[in-house]
């Protein structure tokens, strides 16, 4: 009877769990008078088991994973704003590398890992069992399902590999007591299940049905993520057969792909057509909203600007500071975000929605306004126009004539208006399209940026700079870019700007830095060097506690 409960529960999530902006509720119902032999009668009742482990991916990719990629590296930050945001100082020791084993996002991203293995595996196990001819499909459908999970399952496993350095590897997914497993056991398992993956799930198609599962493209690009990380991973070099895969892909062997013609074509209201997209979540209106990253970054008053019917948002996060509070700029290698934009690049423009599927722009610098009228604050500047500017300091603070230069710059120093916001996925006024652009996972374009580094690293700078500039330069009109990669001005801080102006906000730039030992070793902004054990995560004490096979050592 376990076995039937266990089920019972994974459907009745697949057919009643409430779908809200940012979070699932996930507990469990239970049926006793229904068994895996009386549901599976339909082909739509496979398809419910299927999709399910998808919806949890959706949340998965979303809010403490993307945190832990983000606030602790570069480009992007959550500042105490007055008041807001302090959070007993979580974000500050995010973003100085000084967090503890106690921190909310280590933990949920711990649970949410092998929540999504465990769910995975489990409905997997459900769908092996299944006579598909019976329902009217065929063996072959069965084992591209079978293989689409052996792929999320693989996805999930990465990710702890990622944040963790090793993670326990489930035979069972009834098995709550496990030890972590070594990084390259784990590194092992998951290249193994991406191999049986690429053989047995179906190839992309030129209708893009296939984005939203896994296809053998899905697959491939995730070995190819996994090899393209393994020198930090496992401290092995896997660089030539990250390439190889790249150069296949790029070749059609995983099926059919098309880089877009314009910078904005992977992200826009209609990018569920785009050739670009290797892997997405759906996005629609009261539907699984793709409307998070609008929600945490925006201002309480800009939902006038963007014509969003009283939608506020939390005033959080924006991009590190290019420059100190007197204007000085910062000179470090890396963050200074908005300044590693070139000022003719089309994303560096205010975000504008024209109507229909049209808009332009990527950021919200500078004075606001809706309908000509002025947005005003309603913090620091209640009644005054907001003006979100390119620094970090308490200015309202500052005396008549005084000089910006006593001021503070820390990410404590925050008030509403402090930071240039992003709009990666656009935001519509017409309810038509508000949600409709889809959530990219994997794009092309990464697969263009993997081979280039990869043809970088083997001494072919000049190969690597002409696949950086087949992307970049769609960011320019007519494709005139003024500073482009050359094999002369490719070093590792060209590529990893390159990287971080591509992908920005996308929730890898930790993997990024970390694969070219910058994460640990730099400063930005008002962060310092911190040492090579904050590479990865410690095993969160809820955890630890709910499990004493677990420790920071694994096995």
């Amino acid at each position: 009877m376990k076995k039937t409960y266990k089920f019972l529960a994974i459907v009745a999530l697949a057919l009643t769990v409430p779908i809200v902006t940012g979070c699932f509720d996930l507990s469990e119902k239970w049926y006793s008078e229904v068994t895996p032999d009386t549901f599976f009668t339909t082909k739509e009742a496979v398809s419910e088991v299927l999709n399910r482990p998808f919806t949890h991916a959706f949340w998965y990719e979303k809010t403490d994973r993307w945190y832990l990629q983000e606030y602790t590296a570069d480009q992007l930050c959550q500042p105490q704003r007055g008041s807001d945001w302090y959070d007993g100082g979580s974000w500050a020791r995010y973003h100085h590398h000084e967090w503890t084993d106690e921190e909310s996002s280590i933990w949920q991203t711990w649970r949410g890992t092998g929540m999504g293995i465990s769910l995975t595996m489990e409905c997997q196990k459900d769908l092996e069992g299944v006579d598909y001819p019976s329902l009217g499909l065929t063996d072959d459908e069965k084992k591209d399902n079978v293989n689409q999970l052996n792929c999320l399952i693989a996805y999930f496993y990465e990710r702890g590999l990622d944040y963790f350095g090793a993670f326990p590897i489930e035979i069972d997914p009834l098995d709550s007591v496990l030890p972590r497993s070594t990084p390259k056991h784990v590194y092992e398992h998951v290249e193994s299940m991406l191999k049986d993956a690429i053989e047995n799930c179906y190839p992309a198609t030129e209708d893009n049905s296939r984005i939203i599962g896994m296809s053998k493209g899905t697959a491939a690009a995730l070995l190819a993520r996994l090899y393209f990380n393994a020198n930090w991973y496992i401290g092995e070099d896997h660089f030539s057969d990250c390439a190889a895969i790249c150069k296949d892909f790029l070749d059609g062997k995983y099926g059919y792909y098309k880089l877009g013609a314009t910078w904005n074509e992977c992200f826009g209201f209609d990018n569920k057509n785009s050739k670009d997209l290797i892997w997405a979540h759906p996005s629609q209106m009261n539907y699984l909203e793709f409307s998070w990253l609008y929600t945490y970054t925006q201002h309480y008053n800009m939902y006038q600007y963007f014509g969003v019917d009283n939608i506020s948002a939390y005033n959080g996060n924006g991009l590190d500071p290019s420059t100190a509070p007197d204007g000085t700029a910062y000179t470090t290698n890396l963050g200074r975000t908005y300044s590693k934009f070139n000022d003719k690049d089309l994303r560096k423009k205010e975000y504008v929605y024209k109507g229909g599927t049209s808009y332009e722009g990527m950021f919200i610098v500078g004075p606001q306004y809706a309908n000509g009228a002025a947005i005003k604050g309603g913090r620091e500047y209640s009644g005054k126009q907001l003006n979100f500017v390119d620094y970090c300091a308490k200015m309202s603070t500052l005396a008549k004539g005084g000089n910006p230069s006593s001021l503070s710059s820390t990410i404590a120093d925050g008030e509403e208006n402090s930071l240039i916001r992003w709009v990666k996925c656009p935001i519509a006024s017409d309810i038509n399209y508000r949600w409709s652009a889809y959530e990219p996972v994997i794009r092309l374009e990464e697969i263009y940026y993997m081979l280039a580094e990869c043809e970088m690293r083997s001494g072919d700078k000049a190969g690597a700079a002409k696949l950086i500039n087949t992307v970049r330069r769609r960011a320019f009109a007519n494709y005139d870019d003024p500073d482009p990669v050359t094999a002369s001005n490719l070093n590792k801080w060209r590529m990893a700007d390159e990287w971080g102006i591509e992908f920005l906000g996308e929730g890898r730039r930790r993997t990024d830095l970390c694969r070219w030992d910058l994460y640990t070793t730099q400063s930005w902004w008002d962060h310092q060097p911190s040492d090579e054990s904050r590479t990865f995560y410690p095993v969160p004490v809820r955890a630890i506690s709910g499990n004493n096979h677990l420790t920071d050592d694994p096995i």
